[in-house]
């Protein structure tokens, strides 16, 4: 976590940081949850790699689902009542998971992995919360430490795939629904700290501050003035592509692995690399953004996962170092995209509609990752995890064109 940078913002900002950050602790290992073992839960129930992407295209679609929800209820009541409420859900949908693997039955797990995905949703939402307050020059950094936070939960998470999975069995629970159960609780204990402390309520606060005396000596904000549908575009397409490549290549790399011997102890430090990558970089992610612009470190963004698509798709499926190696430029190249596109919706979308507007840009993204979970699973049993790797090393490509032809026309800060 950058104390320092927590401590260059103004007192209600640094309250706000703190209480996101320790919701974000707690939530990243719920997060890590399914990305380490849904996949692999649905392959053992389902008796098929064919549909092992499934589960992880149910908690995108229901995430989906989610972030509009978030996002409306934000819009109304506040960040507080919005990430609380987007949690809790998530807890719920975790308790369905293990009650589904102890019952065995499959479509219950498919509706559990829906409500799931609110959790998801919320962990990616808070990130907006970070922001709001924050000023114009400094929302990269602000995006950052909230997303940094996450980092410690994801690590943690997957390296207690093993000692959740013999708690469970101890529990007569099926041992890849363990880290369901952490899961559960962690969302559950987020949703309280974000009701109970996330006070003054960020998005209330700027909206009071945008039209009250306080306006007056403020920063100018790119979006004051109405804000701008091209950069709306521009972000969302950034996020959008940087969401579909990193789940389509993430979700079948367990799977991967375990069809090259590689047991689960392996795929979850893997994962967990990855997952450290996805949030880790995030403070110098956002001091790029600030310093070298937004569309710069799209760019970046696209190049870092054409890189790591083409590495997964060399390296041998036993190799742990090289999967490694290409999970974690997997993970940076996404941290980038989903930086650089917060900042540009931020400063694209004004304050009396910002939270609708996010949700909705949360959608897409959820929407995209959906997609991605789902045809993974179905291009590996086709033509093979390097296909898939390479394949989607390429549609990270099309950032380049997208922002050659809207960068210019994006608010000014990108």
């Amino acid at each position: 976590m950058q104390e320092d940078e927590i401590v260059t913002e103004a007192p209600e900002q640094r309250r706000i940081l703190r209480v996101l950050v320790a919701a974000q602790v707690l939530s990243g290992a719920g997060l890590a949850a399914g990305i380490t073992v849904g996949a692999l839960l649905a392959q053992d129930m389902l008796n098929t790699t064919g549909w092992a992407g499934l589960p992880t295209a149910m908690f995108t679609i229901g995430s989906a689902a989610a972030a509009a929800g978030v996002g409306r209820l934000s819009d109304r009541l506040g960040r507080r009542a919005g990430l609380a409420a987007g949690y809790a859900v998530g807890a719920v949908g975790c308790a369905g998971v293990v009650v589904a693997a102890v019952l065995g039955n499959v479509p219950l797990l498919f509706v559990a992995f829906l409500v799931y995905g609110a959790g998801t949703a919320t962990n990616l939402q808070a990130r907006y919360a970070g922001a709001d307050l924050a000023d114009p020059a400094r929302r990269g950094r602000a995006v950052s430490v909230v997303l940094v936070s996450t980092t410690l939960g994801g690590v943690l998470g997957p390296n207690l795939v093993s000692p959740m999975g013999a708690l469970a069995q101890a529990w007569g629970i099926p041992r890849l629904a363990g880290p369901f159960l952490l899961a559960g609780v962690a969302y559950a204990v987020a949703a309280v700290v974000l009701w109970a402390l996330l006070r003054p309520d960020p998005l209330l606060l700027a909206r009071q501050r945008a039209t009250g005396p306080a306006a007056a000596g403020a920063t100018p904000d790119p979006a004051a003035d109405g804000g701008s549908s091209t950069g709306v575009v521009l972000g969302a397409s950034i996020m959008v592509l940087t969401q579909l490549v990193m789940v389509a290549i993430m979700t079948m790399t367990p799977i991967h692995m375990a069809a090259h011997g590689r047991g689960l102890g392996a795929a979850g430090l893997v994962i967990a690399i990855h997952v450290a990558a996805m949030f880790l970089p995030s403070p110098i992610s956002g001091l790029l953004v600030d310093r070298f612009g937004r569309v710069v470190v799209a760019v970046a963004s696209g190049m870092t996962l054409l890189v790591a698509g083409v590495l997964a798709a060399l390296a041998p499926g036993d190799s742990l170092v090289l999967l490694a190696v290409a999970l974690a430029l997997l993970g940076l190249g996404w941290n980038l995209g989903l930086v650089s596109g917060t900042a540009i919706i931020t400063d694209s979308v004004p304050l009396a509609r910002r939270a609708t507007t996010q949700g909705t840009v949360d959608v897409g993204i959820a929407v995209s990752g959906a997609g991605a979970g789902l045809a993974s699973g179905l291009v590996v049993a086709a033509a093979g995890f390097p296909t898939l790797a390479l394949a989607g090393g390429a549609c990270a490509l099309a950032i380049i064109p997208i922002v050659a032809l809207t960068g210019r026309r994006a608010p000014s800060r990108s």
